[in-house]
């Protein structure tokens, strides 16, 4: 058994949680009374379960969209390196509306933004925000040519 601590609890994690988690990656909208026969619980038990894993912070169950259908036409991760604090910049990158992923990495970079975008007039806006940081010594965009294989189902190991 796995203990992790979420946001406001610890949380033990055993095989019938992990086979949830895996059913929801797998499918976000099955029902807890099928997850329940599959893993051998009641509904009202998966229910609970996966309840406490999404306020503990294991997991969120979304809709993953597809940026391109919903009008926004481009997507970069842009590289970004810190002179400074690095955890409070990237809290700042964060809380910008274009930007859905933040990463801070050890490397090239000091953090990893992943930015979407309306089209190349709003990446270019996103941008000099960026470069007005002043804890932002440089950045380098790599543009998303195509987005070729995007999985959410690398499972709980």
């Amino acid at each position: 058994m796995e203990h992790l601590k979420g946001a406001d609890q610890e949380l033990e994690l055993d095989s019938k949680s992990k086979a949830i988690i895996e059913a929801l990656q797998q499918d976000g909208r099955r029902s807890y009374a099928e997850i329940g026969r599959e893993v051998g619980l009641s509904e009202a038990a998966v229910r609970q379960r996966a309840a406490k894993l999404t306020a503990a912070g294991v997991m969120q169950i979304v809709a993953v969209t597809s940026p391109m259908q919903l009008g926004f036409k481009r997507q970069a991760m842009i590289g970004v390196r810190v002179h400074g604090d690095i955890t409070e910049t990237a809290e700042a990158l964060s809380r910008l509306p274009q930007v859905d992923y933040t990463v801070v990495t050890a490397g090239t970079y000091d953090i990893l933004i992943e930015v979407v975008c309306a089209d190349d007039d709003e990446l270019l806006e996103t941008l000099q925000q960026l470069r007005a940081f002043e804890s932002i010594q440089s950045t380098e965009t790599m543009m998303y040519l195509k987005l070729w294989d995007q999985k959410y189902n690398w499972g709980t190991r």
